[in-house]
């Protein structure tokens, strides 16, 4: 700042220096009105010759002391920029693990976007490697204040559509499936388009994230850009109520075939892959479609890293109510970046997970919900089809509803919780032949 002073006080300086002389310089000339002693008072074409080449010299010379006085205030504004535009892209080198990851903040009319933007600015190790934006939706003024008012911690941008989507008749109580549909498009297009950034954290405006969030995604980034059996990486834990997950083990990590959203990072090659087919309205389920999964699963936690406090919305709290307001929100920090994750690789993981899994013994639903022994290892319960396995999670206050066939939290058709103490995986026989997309 006293280097910027110094060089502006310089420039004014010389400006007032260079006028002066010049002033004295006019007076002193010989033959010039209202001077004693000039010795050509009547040669008056000489003079007005002379005051022309005068006045167009001082011209000439105060543009270059404009132009001085320009660049020296766009080196300040340089230094000190006045508005919130998200930083470029880092390149990604060997030596550089993490590139800058931006943390796309959905919003429209909630004005307690506030609650989710004060964590996340909390909890982030760095603003450089994780700038954030807000893209908003819906064009609601107290939420555009809110986020205004973070100034420059957060670049704000304006989804400019606002207009209504023509939908079919049957559609028309869903008219906000669509808006969504068409924003998370818009957004996600400003950030791998338009500011080039090579993957990103999606976020919607009524989460509220875990103190190792950041930290949870940095450890998981590199498995996700070297293993092609991913396509992403998820905060969050569908069947994660405080009952049924184990927060002695929060370091816990899973793959699942279900995509689970809520906080979720991925990589541009994979907005590439769906940008071109993204869809009018649904986003989410259509994200769980077999076309759209091509076998590929995610990383998700025993604790969940979000939790949601967003009843209102588009959905009129479905779920939010029964399971949703629920889910146990990890309140201690879990260094990561520390852990050995080879396990979640995919080869690794069917070894280790499914030699758990089948080697734990069968139990019957009665005899899980009769025993109180949390001093007791693992144990399966076994489903053979769609209703049964709908019965069963039922009975044990699991999400019950299936995506193109696939469990919430399931991997090969398991689904790991903990019940009265204890862990138990809800699982097809162990000849399991894949997904059946009629089971929805």
């Amino acid at each position: 700042m006293l280097k910027k002073t110094s060089l502006v006080l310089w420039g004014a300086a010389l400006f007032l220096a260079w006028n002066g002389l010049l002033l004295l310089f006019l007076w002193s000339r010989p033959g010039l009105p209202g001077v004693p002693n000039s010795p050509n008072p009547d040669n008056s074409r000489l003079l007005t010759s002379q005051l022309l080449r005068l006045a167009q010299d001082a011209e000439a010379e105060l543009r270059l002391q404009r132009d001085l006085l320009l660049q020296i205030q766009k080196f300040s504004r340089s230094r000190h920029p006045k508005t919130p535009e998200p930083p470029p892209p880092a390149a990604t080198s060997p030596a550089q693990e993490f590139p800058v990851i931006p943390v796309l903040v959905l919003a429209c009319d909630r004005s307690s976007v506030r609650r989710c933007l004060d964590k996340i600015l909390r909890y982030r190790p760095s603003a450089r490697r994780f700038p954030v934006i807000v893209s908003q939706d819906c064009g609601h003024a107290e939420t555009a204040r809110v986020i205004a008012s973070y100034g420059q911690a957060v670049a704000h941008i304006r989804q400019p559509d606002l207009s209504e989507i023509p939908v079919p008749p049957e559609h028309r109580k869903f008219q906000g499936y669509y808006k969504i549909s068409r924003h998370y498009r818009w957004a996600l297009g400003q950030v791998f388009r338009t500011f080039r950034y090579r993957a990103a954290i999606v976020v919607e405006d009524d989460l509220e994230v875990a103190p190792d969030f950041f930290e949870y995604f940095q450890a998981v980034f590199p498995l996700l850009r070297a293993d092609p059996s991913l396509w992403c990486i998820s905060a969050w834990n569908d069947n994660g109520k405080e009952a049924m997950v184990d927060e002695t083990r929060a370091e816990l990590l899973y793959r699942t075939d279900f995509f689970p959203g809520l906080g979720w990072l991925l990589l541009a090659e994979l907005w590439d892959e769906l940008e071109p087919k993204w869809p009018r309205a649904f986003w989410d389920d259509w994200m769980r479609q077999p076309e759209q999964r091509r076998g590929r699963s995610c990383v998700r936690p025993e604790v969940s890293r979000t939790m949601t406090f967003g009843r209102k919305g588009v959905s009129h709290g479905q779920f939010f109510d029964q399971y949703l307001k629920f889910i146990k929100l990890n309140d201690r920090f879990v260094p990561f970046t520390q852990l050995d994750l080879s396990y979640l690789k995919k080869e690794e993981y069917e070894r280790l997970f499914l030699g758990q899994v089948y080697g734990a013994p069968e139990v019957k639903v009665e005899e899980l919900q009769r025993d109180q022994g949390k001093d007791l290892g693992p144990v399966r319960l076994q489903y053979r089809g769609r209703d049964s396995f709908k019965a069963l999670a039922k009975a044990l206050g699991l999400m019950d509803d299936l995506k193109s066939g696939v469990p919430r939290a399931g991997y090969r058709g398991i689904v790991s919780f903990v019940c009265r103490g204890r862990r138990v995986f809800l699982a097809p026989p162990a000849d399991w032949a894949g997904y059946d997309p009629t089971w929805s």
